[in-house]
């Protein structure tokens, strides 16, 4: 009786020690990869940073688990990571979009590809970048429309950084009569835009007025305007369109 006393001792006190050790070593692996992984992700400017650190531990003390259960528990950990990866693969087509939206936000932070602030055109949609998460990036068009796009269509769909001199520009075409003096229209027309949009317009830029292409009501123009800040494209395009109604020089249908 006293010898099976003193095995049971034996065997708690060692499988006692086994899990001592196991902890004391992801103990030590957390304080080294955490802390690394936290300067890291100081300099990375990667938005709520701390679920790179929450999964992390997590792995760590999944593995300091796996290690013990033969030695302490006598379980064979193979057949528990066969089951939990048959969960996860099931797991994994359920939240495919999902997956995918958190795996492109992940790759969007670190390369730093969008900034919260940058001014671009996504497809077909331009505007300003004022969030970038997990699973979406959000832009706010020049109309003030918010379009939530996911990041998943982001990284499949052409990203153009819009130069500051591109952005604020906004081109209006118009027609002009066979027999008028286009130096005289792009003045008048110049003159007609300032007095329409004032302020709205960007000072640093001059309104340009081109003239491209001969048809059979006479010659296509087109005002290209630099419009500040603020100033949504559907607004100024109508305030031009009502300044220039109703020119003499203007090209009508036959």
């Amino acid at each position: 009786m006293d010898q099976q006393v003193i095995s049971f001792f034996d065997v708690l006190v060692e499988r006692g020690v086994v899990i001592a050790v196991a902890v004391a070593i992801a103990l030590v692996a957390q304080r080294l990869i955490i802390g690394l992984a936290n300067k890291v992700l100081e300099n990375s400017d990667v938005p709520n940073a701390s679920i790179f650190i929450n999964i992390l531990k997590t792995l760590i003390w999944s593995f300091a688990l796996l290690s013990v259960m033969k030695p302490v528990f006598n379980v064979d950990p193979s057949g528990l990571i066969a089951a939990l990866g048959v969960v996860s693969v099931a797991i994994s087509l359920g939240l495919q979009d999902t997956i995918s939206n958190i795996v492109g936000g992940l790759g969007l932070m670190v390369s730093r590809a969008v900034r919260p602030g940058d001014r671009v055109t996504v497809g077909s949609t331009s505007g300003v970048v004022t969030d970038v998460t997990w699973r979406s990036t959000t832009l706010r068009t020049r109309g003030g429309d918010v379009d939530v796009i996911p990041n998943s269509v982001l990284n499949k769909t052409t990203l153009t950084h819009i130069a500051d001199a591109n952005a604020g520009v906004c081109k209006v075409p118009f027609a002009v009569a066979p027999d008028a003096d286009l130096d005289a229209v792009a003045t008048e027309v110049r003159a007609a835009v300032g007095e329409a949009l004032g302020s709205d317009l960007n000072p640093q830029y001059q309104t340009g007025v081109n003239f491209a292409e001969l048809t059979a009501y006479g010659t296509q123009g087109e005002v290209v305007l630099h419009v500040a800040d603020g100033v949504g494209f559907p607004s100024a395009k109508n305030r031009v369109a009502h300044a220039l109604h109703g020119r003499p020089w203007l090209a009508r249908a036959v």
